[in-house]
């Protein structure tokens, strides 16, 4: 078999302990030089992030009199892919054995095939296998390995339990698989002298090999360790209780969900741990159906998802540490890295010290939206988008060239599963000045991190104070971070949001707090965090929504806060309630014009427009030559914009590329509202007041 390709790496990046801090705390840079050798880490200010020259353009301000160091840059490897790990497996006596479990593939394995079950002791070792070749058991002898395996490979998109069993005082080996739907059994068997099997001294890995490789792509449950040997299995579905005496060591993924546990209900208790984080709570090949939540059944979500792309933490030593000094601004800044073979860029924010305001006005940075779309592999990055950022010289960097950094939640796993879990504990790509999401034809194509650097640029330019603070420090902190505040802006595009932020913005507006919603499509999806998994988001698609991927029936509530997922109006929280206007209307990346309303000339309102003299504006711009554009919001006071809503301005003529978003749909002709299709592709720009004193305004 030929070797594998090179894993393509940049020649200098890496990640930061988290997105933010305050003055006198301390960020812990963790970077990897591809070539080893001299590199160079100084502060910058960003002021804009828009490489495009008809635009602000790429602008930092160098501060290397706070931080600039030079450190012997070393590579440190990134290592994909979930399994779990058994550090101390059961001590057993001499005698039969039996590698067992219940295993689920979308995706055939390679040549070589993907471990299921795999168990080490010095020179001694037992593996059992799935690949094109069938099911395969591997176990020492006296003299080496003995592979053995079925004639074919298990069906796809079914349960099998699958096992190898091997037998000293015979010499015996099996390794079989059975459908749990009553299929045929396949048992291929053989004769070895000199058997050598485990005897609990060593470890025991389930889904990668003992080296952490050869991962598996699929769902295991129950998987086992048995006294005994096994050429046929009368009875494949029998849970772990069910194996009685025989039962050396069995790992119950139905319990602990929420937790990177995974439990043995033996006697000797030899728990494990779980490595890069694979899917839980997902249908298992018990789940009757009768339960949606795996919080009320959890026997039925005994199974866990794995996949050899997962990357939660990469586990990076720290190579510098910057103390953010205490007399340095809130505001965004970055780590510019440097070796001999290039550059990269770690953002990071400042908060203003605990407690206090710096600026009457505070940015609330999309962190968790830049973390859902962290390293979105697109399949854009063509000649032509390539030829754009070497003229303009942006980032010169794509997700589509390096996998090896993971892929976000708007990607899919290669057997087809959706990606529910985003790291921020690795180089994010798409979290860079100066990166392009789109070769815009009309303007600069930029997304989330970059794209908000506008609004800075433009607050820079019209010289108003702000600090910056978070989406996660909002979550952590809650509505105290911002009530010392008369204003908070938010980006374009605040997409991804935890109960506790939503709940702490909500909090604010109620009780004086005003709220500047400048961008689309915000307050959509419903996330989960939680302090077991520092750095890392879940997310599940379920039920409808314009979306990347779908989660399976029966798997839409998050593993790690028991939520459920989904959209914030599935969960009855409409981004209208919060906002005034939620989504309505996508299309490609292109915009048109507002037209204003007659409450936008109305006294109490007219301070919003001073300036617009006609009565059409916003048919330019950076962002697809169009103000509103790509997505769309709209009011609707049956999904909570609030009486008294002012509506001050509306999109009109979407461009031919623009559809209604689906949960608005009932049929091909009806939707909820009552409305046409196409007059739901709109954006409205609206501003409310709030009974506490507070108020709102969104642009849609």
């Amino acid at each position: 078999m030929s070797p594998p390709p090179p894993v393509a790496e940049l020649p200098i990046t890496g990640y930061l302990d988290r997105f933010s801090h305050r003055p006198g705390e301390r960020f812990d840079a963790r970077i990897s030089v591809r070539d080893g050798g001299q590199a160079r880490a100084r502060l910058v200010r960003v002021i804009s992030g828009d490489p495009n020259p008809d635009g602000p353009g790429l602008r930092f301000e160098d501060l290397s009199q706070h931080f600039d160091v030079t450190f012997e840059g070393r590579h440190q490897p990134i290592r994909l892919g979930s399994h779990a790990v058994v550090p101390h497996p059961p001590r057993r006596e001499a005698g039969p054995l039996t590698w067992t479990a219940l295993v689920w593939l979308a995706v055939m394995p390679g040549p070589g095939g993907a471990t299921v079950l795999s168990e080490a002791e010095d020179d001694i070792g037992a593996t059992l296998s799935i690949g094109p070749e069938g099911v395969t058991g591997i176990v020492t002898t006296a003299t080496g390995a003995v592979a053995v395996a079925t004639a074919r490979a298990p069906a796809l998109r079914g349960w099998h339990r699958v096992w190898v069993s091997a037998d000293p005082a015979s010499g015996r080996i099996a390794v079989g698989a059975v459908p749990l739907d009553g299929g045929a059994e396949m048992v291929a068997t053989a004769v070895a002298a000199g058997l050598r099997l485990p005897r609990g001294g060593g470890r025991l890995t389930i889904a990668a090999d003992a080296m952490g490789g050869a991962h598996l792509t699929g769902k295991i449950e129950d998987p086992a360790l048995l006294s005994v040997y096994h050429e046929t299995w009368p009875r494949p579905a029998a849970t772990l209780s069910e194996m009685g005496v025989d039962l050396i060591a069995g790992w119950d993924f139905s319990r602990d969900i929420p937790t990177q546990r995974v439990l043995d209900i033996g006697d000797q208790h030899c728990d494990g741990y779980l490595v890069n984080v694979p899917t839980r709570a997902v249908v298992g090949a018990r789940w009757s159906g009768a339960e949606m939540c795996w919080r009320h059944a959890p026997g039925d979500y005994g199974a866990i998802h794995f996949h050899a792309d997962d990357l939660s933490d990469c586990g990076w030593q720290t190579s510098i540490t910057f103390t953010v000094p205490d007399d340095l601004p809130s505001g965004a800044y970055a780590l510019h890295l440097t070796c001999a073979g290039g550059e990269d860029w770690l953002p990071l924010y400042v908060l203003p010290p605990r407690v206090t305001a710096t600026a009457p006005v505070v940015f609330l940075a999309s962190t968790f939206t830049y973390q859902a779309y962290a390293n979105h592999a697109r399949g854009n990055a063509d000649a032509a988008y390539k030829a754009r950022v070497a003229a303009w010289g942006a980032y010169p960097h794509n997700p589509d060239d390096y996998p090896i950094y993971g892929r976000s939640t708007y990607n899919k796993h290669p057997d087809g599963s959706g990606i529910a879990f985003s790291s921020r504990l690795r180089p994010i790509l798409t979290m860079r000045p100066g990166f392009l999401t789109f070769n815009d034809a009309r303007g600069s194509g930029l997304r989330h991190y970059p794209a908000d650097t506008h609004l800075l640029a433009w607050m820079e330019a019209k010289g108003i104070a702000f600090d910056v603070v978070t989406d996660e420090d909002l979550h952590e902190e809650g509505v105290d971070l911002l009530k010392p505040y008369s204003v908070v802006l938010t980006g374009s595009h605040p997409e991804y949001h935890t109960p506790q932020t939503l709940d702490a913005l909500a909090a604010y507006t109620r009780d004086g707090g005003r709220l500047m919603y400048l961008g689309g499509n915000g307050f959509y999806w419903r996330i989960a965090v939680t302090q077991t998994l520092p750095g890392m988001m879940e997310l599940r698609r379920s039920e409808g929504g314009i979306r990347a991927w779908a989660a399976e029936p029966g798997e839409y509530w998050h593993q790690t806060d028991g939520g459920y997922g989904g959209l914030w109006r599935r969960n009855r929280r409409p981004p209208q309630m919060l906002a005034g206007v939620g989504f309505s209307g996508q299309g490609l990346f292109e915009g048109t014009h507002y037209r204003l309303l007659p409450a936008a000339r109305d006294p109490a309102h007219a301070w919003v427009f001073e300036g617009v003299e006609a009565e059409t504006f916003g048919d330019y711009g950076l962002s697809g030559g169009g103000a509103a554009g790509f997505e769309l919001d709209r009011a609707d006071f049956t999904l909570g914009t609030p009486a008294g809503t002012a509506i001050l301005a509306r999109s009109e003529d979407p461009p031919a590329s623009f559809v209604t978003v689906p949960e608005e749909l009932l049929s091909h002709i009806a939707t909820i509202s009552g409305e046409s299709t196409e007059a739901l592709k709109r954006a409205e720009i609206v501003y409310f007041e709030t009974p506490g004193g507070g108020a709102v305004f969104a642009t849609g």
